[in-house]
């Protein structure tokens, strides 16, 4: 398993190769999937201008091997890789490739949703949308990409 924080342009294919072909050139696995994140133009109806990503570092490069080694656990996987990006991006370039190696594609596609869905959740990684108009941090009460209250029974749902 590899992960990576940069800076710069991912090199998707360095993501690939470290999952790819195990064992020097004999390759057990029938399914390689690369995942890429990309920064897209449009969120709830705002035009995005670009997007800002901060993290910490040592932490986030530990949960990404304490939730990949989780979901290894829990899929019939190989092997399991990623890069993230941080700084300023621009719309269209890749903020995060995950790359997943296994036997058959159920796994590796049930894995990549896994994994990618726990790395939103637990790692130390923000990223901050720049709008026409304005800012906002993703998972704060301003976030356009969802509700800033959990919606409770009996609420009136807009």
């Amino acid at each position: 398993m590899a992960f990576s924080i940069t800076r710069d342009p991912i090199d998707a294919q360095a993501v690939y190769a470290a999952v790819a072909g195990h064992a020097e050139g004999s390759n057990p696995d029938g399914a390689v999937l690369v995942f890429y994140g990309t920064v897209r133009n449009k969120t709830a109806d705002r035009v995005v201008r670009y997007l800002e990503y901060e993290c910490y570092e040592p932490m986030a490069l530990a949960q990404m091997e304490r939730i990949a080694a989780e979901v290894k656990g829990r899929h019939a996987i190989s092997d399991l890789a990623c890069t993230h990006r941080v700084g300023k991006l621009e719309i269209g370039e890749d903020a995060m490739v995950v790359a997943v190696a296994a036997p058959h594609r159920a796994a590796a596609l049930a894995a990549t949703e896994d994994f990618i869905s726990r790395l939103k959740q637990d790692v130390p990684i923000w990223k901050k949308e720049h709008f026409e108009g304005g800012a906002v941090w993703i998972g704060t009460p301003e976030d356009p990409q969802g509700a800033s209250e959990p919606i409770r029974e009996g609420d009136e749902v807009p």
